[in-house]
């Protein structure tokens, strides 16, 4: 027994029952759990190295390069948000001195380039304002100036609701020595990627969007080109958490036998392989032409309120995430708190660069419905009436 006496008494608050609200969550991630993803966490344990969770990790591979569309061996889930994925890439890929090609459209670019600046890369990037994209002839001439190991570029920028073109990416980049990195965290599922017929060669993406899984696992791929470039590296990565040659004995990418690296989120991993189910189920290209035509209707009731999409382009809209300029007179923050406290609705400001300039409405996975479209306009015409104008 201690020979001290307790000086920390037990949390009154530990001691009641847990209470979690019943919302309906319309932002940009997380979304509501499907309900089979649900019923998944509620499985007993079994142990990260067992041989049926290397099976489940082995189906979840599958899943991945399915939804990705990618024959990559070097495809796994890393146990982390979709910002680990970031992370993992720049740090398997970029060495100090490396040039480093940075899309910054929105918040997700600012860390990107952020982030290769801490790993000591020569980081280049290209600015935008909120709801700018990335031309064939703007990446090609930035291409030949700073001759970088990598181009990053996001393909849903939920701050800002902009879905960047990605075909002829890939081609460009290899023609200029350059391997290319997409986050797809916002648009996977939701919006049509083809990670080998585009040339991408590391992709990534999160589980709490589309695919209705708790946040905290992501999904990436690396080609067989970005595969070398990590196994001829000169110094370690500054991870080793990260380290995808780790990874990739631990999630049987290399055809050893696997080794102990870390302790993986194995209920986490449960969910995240029934949630590439139900996609697998519902098959990519229905799910694509789901979230486009509801996300469609979604923009039509918005134009219907009198308020103004920030994307001006419909072909440049993300079909998960819209976002609508705020309206003049408005606190943002008042209309958000009004929707939730009224409707047990979260709808979202912006982010980043976007910070009060738009609204943002997500619609992912299951969520994306008319019914709930439906809702979320009732909503919203409520707190117009009833929010205080020319406050600000």
């Amino acid at each position: 027994m201690a020979s001290h006496q307790l000086v920390v008494s037990p949390p009154e608050a530990l001691l009641k029952p847990l209470l979690v609200p019943n919302r309906l969550l319309l932002g940009p991630g997380p979304s509501n759990l499907a309900p089979r993803v649900l019923e998944a966490g509620g499985l007993q344990m079994i142990g990260h190295m067992h041989k049926e969770m290397y099976q489940i990790m082995d189906e979840i591979k599958q899943g991945i390069q399915y939804v990705f569309q990618t024959r990559n061996r070097l495809t796994l889930a890393i146990s982390g948000s979709g910002h680990s994925g970031l992370e993992a890439a720049l740090f398997n890929i970029l060495e100090p001195g490396d040039s480093f090609l940075v899309g910054v459209n929105g918040m997700w670019g600012q860390r990107a380039a952020e982030i290769g600046e801490r790993i000591g890369a020569r980081t280049h990037p290209m600015i935008k304002d909120p709801g700018g994209y990335y031309t064939m002839q703007e990446v090609e001439k930035a291409l030949a100036q700073h001759k970088p190991v990598l181009l990053f570029l996001t393909q849903g920028e939920s701050s800002s609701g902009v879905l960047q073109p990605l075909d002829g990416y890939g081609e460009l980049c290899h023609r200029y020595q350059c391997l290319l990195l997409v986050d797809c965290v916002a648009s996977l599922g939701g919006a049509p990627i083809h990670m080998d017929r585009q040339g991408i060669d590391i992709l990534y993406s999160g589980s709490q969007k589309v695919l209705n899984a708790p946040p905290g696992t992501a999904l990436i791929s690396f080609s067989d080109k970005a595969k070398n470039k990590i196994y001829s590296r000169k110094t370690k990565p500054y991870s080793f958490y990260l380290d995808m040659q780790w990874l990739a004995n631990f999630w049987g990418c290399d055809d050893k036998p696997r080794k102990y690296h870390h302790t993986t989120p194995v209920i986490s991993l449960f969910s995240l392989r029934e949630s590439l189910a139900l996609i697998a189920e519902e098959g990519l290209e229905n799910t694509w032409r789901r979230h486009r035509e509801v996300t469609s209707y979604l923009q039509g009731r918005l134009q219907g309120l009198g308020l103004q999409l920030f994307v001006k382009d419909p072909a440049l809209r993300l079909p998960t995430v819209t976002t609508v300029a705020v309206p003049a007179g408005y606190d943002w923050r008042d209309i958000i708190k009004y929707i939730m406290d009224h409707f047990s609705i979260e709808i979202s400001g912006g982010l980043g660069p976007s910070l009060g300039k738009v609204l943002r409405i997500g619609l992912l996975g299951c969520n994306a419905t008319r019914e709930n479209v439906d809702r979320v306009i009732e909503a919203l015409e409520e707190a117009l009436q009833h929010c205080p104008r020319n406050k600000l």
